[in-house]
């Protein structure tokens, strides 16, 4: 499992069992940035070795992080840019075909999904995790998640979220966002973000 996503999962456990505190601010928000993709676990990988069909394939990246391919046989992918798995498998095909020229696609970044999901827990409808994408808010959440039960205590929900500083928990009023049109906490999601909707306590 992703080392930040264990992380953080550790921490929204202990914090169920030890008061958390929660910050009534903005959340920590800066330009989402991707680094220059590389291939993970269960990715699908298009290969290409030009003017050799045969060697052509298209591949899963399996759980010890490897392909297998015809000639090469099994290869580390997992770590490795596609240029830089190109470049090594065009290394060992060198022993069999001349100047090989070997390409590699990303036909499913399947890792990456799941990594960087956001996901929304507690007192909703329809648990759920979903892949992030641009401009996706707290409202588009807990309306994907099939809106609140009627236990919910939606005005001290917790967004946690990875910050220069560590994992945070900051405070949504998902009550004022849904029943009152008051945007103020409706944030911007970033990946791995995980909005939490506690139960009311009677």
């Amino acid at each position: 499992m992703n080392k930040y996503l264990l992380a953080l999962l550790c921490t929204v456990m202990i914090s169920g069992c030890a008061k958390t505190v929660v910050l009534h601010e903005e959340p920590y928000s800066d330009k989402v940035k991707f680094s220059e993709y590389k291939i993970g676990n269960n990715d699908q990988l298009l290969i290409s070795v030009w003017k050799n069909q045969d060697l052509s394939v298209t591949v899963p990246v399996r759980p010890d992080g490897k392909i297998s391919m015809p000639l090469v046989g099994d290869a580390q992918a997992q770590g490795l840019t596609p240029e830089v798995l190109a470049s090594e498998l065009a290394d060992k095909l060198s022993k069999f075909i001349r100047a090989p020229n070997v390409t590699v696609i990303v036909l499913g970044a399947n890792s990456a999904s799941y990594s960087s999901r956001v996901r929304i827990t507690g007192a909703v409808n329809g648990p759920l995790s979903i892949p992030y994408y641009t401009d996706l808010n707290v409202l588009d959440l807990v309306l994907e998640a099939g809106g609140l039960t009627e236990f919910a205590n939606a005005d001290e929900a917790i967004l946690y979220r990875n910050t220069p500083d560590g994992i945070k928990p900051y405070h949504v009023n998902v009550d004022d966002i849904l029943n009152r049109g008051i945007l103020d906490t409706n944030y911007l999601l970033r990946p791995s973000d995980i909005l939490i909707i506690p139960e009311s306590v009677f």
